[in-house]
């Protein structure tokens, strides 16, 4: 028997404004531990480790300007905050 699956996802934690500000700073601290990364790999000098930290970085940042456009989006729904 097959699923019905509505065409609308479920929002879970991240639609509501805590989640956001949790996925946003969960995402700024995994941004910070992977620049350390890049830096302790420039440090050592070895290319390979430094092109694997920083294509370890890309998608935390992807995930970061994900979560702030949602905000954004938020904000401007609600100018009023109410």
């Amino acid at each position: 028997m097959a699923k019905n699956r509505s065409a609308t996802p479920a929002k879970g934690l991240r639609g509501s404004k805590a989640g956001l500000v949790l996925s946003l700073g969960s995402s700024a601290l995994a941004v910070l531990r992977a620049s350390k990364q890049v830096r302790r790999a420039k440090g050592t000098h070895d290319k390979l480790n430094t092109a694997d930290a920083v294509a370890g970085l890309l998608p935390l940042i992807t995930s970061a300007a994900l979560v702030l456009r949602q905000l954004r989006g938020r904000r401007q729904e609600n100018p009023q905050g109410t």
